[in-house]
């Protein structure tokens, strides 16, 4: 049965809520991903997150399992060193050839990508940290926009901007439906993104306490202890701003840049993505590991299933959406109008 809430992308999409799990380096697997499809939202395979091809075709086919043929996603991320690109035609292939048909493209200069995609009839939602290079994927053929705030957790890109401000300067600006990503974890706030006239929201951190989600229960019991500024962005100078979990590795990092390094190898190891899914990930030593994060873990209360968050997010803004007439004095109203 559909959601309560039916907006341009829950229609694309066909999902039952306008809610997106964003493409999680090393977590987006199988497990979650159908977790996300099962309650009703959208969610994507990360393919970088696999040591080779075949490991990921096994998570394609695991997923389709779980979801019992419900249509999922797959995130294709573009490097702005063509080198670390090689692989992408082949995940593409990949994916397509296990009846994919929905992406989630992210990076640098993806037309070529999002026109691939379309000759084989997929859906591209394509996520931006700008307006202006969103408005560029959207004349390339995305067929959806993710806008991201300063406040997304991972890489927002050189974006300063918040995301609700960053949601009213799109309105008018495009005519695929857009949803809104970066420090989103209530229900008021999708409610809120909807009443700005935007069609959705794309969540992370918040779901990284989620029962299937495969990180350690130590390093998701330390997540409960996080507030707001449990964050930090780094890496500002070097122009690959990432907002991570204020651990020892960041502050080791925040060390560094400030003391002049300006290129990643002067960072040695402490950026290394296997540290944070063998330590942090794996072992539960969150102190070790770039762990990408946003403010909006200080949302998580507990550990639970996905299920139960997704209708609690709903819930919420359901009952906030509710009480908003309420707030309208339609005398008033009338005034108004009559001048």
């Amino acid at each position: 049965m559909p959601g309560p809430l039916r907006t341009r992308i829950t229609q694309l999409l066909g999902i039952d809520h306008p809610i997106l799990g964003g493409g999680l380096m090393w977590l987006s697997d199988a497990q979650y991903v159908a977790a996300l499809v099962n309650a009703g939202c959208m969610g994507f395979v990360t393919p970088r997150s696999y040591a080779g091809e075949a490991d990921f075709c096994d998570a394609l086919e695991r997923c389709a399992e779980l979801t019992q043929g419900k249509p999922f996603g797959v995130n294709l991320t573009l490097s702005h060193r063509p080198e670390a690109n090689a692989a992408v035609p082949r995940w593409m292939e990949a994916a397509l050839a296990h009846g994919v048909r929905i992406f989630e493209t992210a990076g640098h200069a993806p037309a070529e990508l999002i026109r691939a995609l379309h000759r084989s009839n997929a859906i591209v939602v394509h996520k931006a940290s700008n307006l202006r290079h969103a408005l560029s994927a959207e004349r390339a053929g995305a067929d959806a926009i993710a806008l991201v705030g300063m406040e997304e957790g991972g890489h927002p890109g050189a974006n300063e901007l918040p995301t609700m401000l960053l949601g009213a300067l799109a309105l008018g600006r495009f005519s695929v439906p857009v949803v809104l990503g970066g420090g989103i974890g209530r229900g008021r706030q999708l409610a809120a993104v909807l009443a700005q006239g935007l069609d959705g929201v794309l969540i992370g951190s918040r779901f990284l306490v989620c029962e299937e989600i495969s990180a350690h229960a130590r390093y998701k019991e330390h997540l409960l202890t996080c507030d707001e500024h449990a964050t930090v962005r780094l890496l500002q100078s070097l122009g690959s701003t990432w907002r991570v979990l204020h651990n020892e590795t960041a502050r080791q990092v925040q060390a560094l840049e400030q003391a002049g390094a300006r290129n990643h190898a002067a960072f040695g190891d402490l950026l290394a993505g296997t540290t944070t899914r063998d330590r942090c990930y794996a072992q539960g030593d969150w102190q070790h590991g770039m762990a990408s994060l946003g403010p909006s873990i200080a949302f998580a209360q507990r550990i639970e299933p996905l299920q139960v968050i997704v209708n609690e997010l709903v819930a919420e803004a359901v009952q906030a959406i509710t009480a908003l007439p309420a707030l309208v004095a339609m005398d008033s109203m009338d005034s108004m109008e009559k001048q």
